[in-house]
């Protein structure tokens, strides 16, 4: 399974996507205004990979003029039918549709990691103003949570794939592993919390692409026993999810 392929298996399940994957906090705004140095209101802003618009939805509320680009083709009419007034262009980050100088900011929301950041990190770069900024994030789950951390190694032993590490990369790994080694980049951890159903909860694990690429009954006989396990822990099928998100702002020079 190449990357590319894990990558658009979301087209699969865009409407699940939209429906059950978690926000972003305002903080996380906060600190790109913080390294912007200007409010987003009025910024112009290329949002890459967006998805279903998640993050593109809380950028126009802050006031910024964005675009959207996306390359899968099911993400982009559920994009159009939530957010019909913000531009959507097919393309990935790797060769961006923008014009050279163009932008205050662009962001990945959950997508760098499927782009080639020997390509990416310079159509970011080429794109940017002087002085603009590159905004990297993922929402990440708090695996000091024993309930989580435990999830954690079923799905990964029911996908076939390693667990996450209990650790976090340092901030030089971290700006290592995401390709932004030689700019300035500050990096910051934020933690906020969500309370859901079963339902929603059980949906947003099931978007994630480990299932997407699973056959039917393989992916249904996992969430048929995680139920009932979540059901033991929290009866009242409800429970919290905690996230942190994990952020990197570059600033172009």
């Amino acid at each position: 399974m190449t990357t590319e392929s894990r990558a658009h298996s979301f087209n699969a399940a865009a409407a699940q996507y939209e429906a059950s994957r978690p926000s972003y906090p305002p903080a996380l705004f906060d600190f790109i205004e913080e390294s912007l140095g200007r409010s987003l209101a009025g910024a112009r802003v290329a949002d890459i990979g967006v998805g279903t618009g998640i993050a593109t939805r809380l950028l126009s509320e802050r006031g910024a003029d964005v675009i959207a680009v996306e390359p899968g083709e099911a993400m982009v009419t559920e994009f159009r039918r939530t957010l019909p007034d913000v531009p959507v262009v097919r393309g990935d980050g790797n060769a961006l549709p923008l014009a050279d100088s163009s932008h205050d900011l662009i962001t990945y929301a959950q997508s760098w990691q499927w782009t080639d950041s020997e390509r990416s990190v310079p159509e970011a770069l080429r794109v940017l103003r002087p002085g603009g900024a590159l905004a990297l994030w993922w929402n990440t789950n708090a695996f000091d949570i024993p309930w989580i951390r435990a999830q954690d190694e079923r799905i990964a032993r029911h996908c076939g794939v390693p667990p996450h590490p209990v650790t976090r990369p340092d901030d030089g790994e971290a700006i290592r592993l995401t390709g932004l080694t030689g700019l300035r980049v500050v990096r910051r951890l934020l933690r906020w919390q969500r309370t859901v159903s079963f339902d929603t909860h059980l949906a947003n694990i099931g978007s994630r692409s480990a299932f997407l690429v699973l056959d039917q009954a393989t992916a249904h006989a996992f969430f048929t026993e995680e139920r009932q396990r979540l059901h033991d822990a929290f009866p009242d099928e409800t429970l919290e999810e905690t996230y942190v998100v994990d952020l990197l702002v570059a600033t172009r020079p």
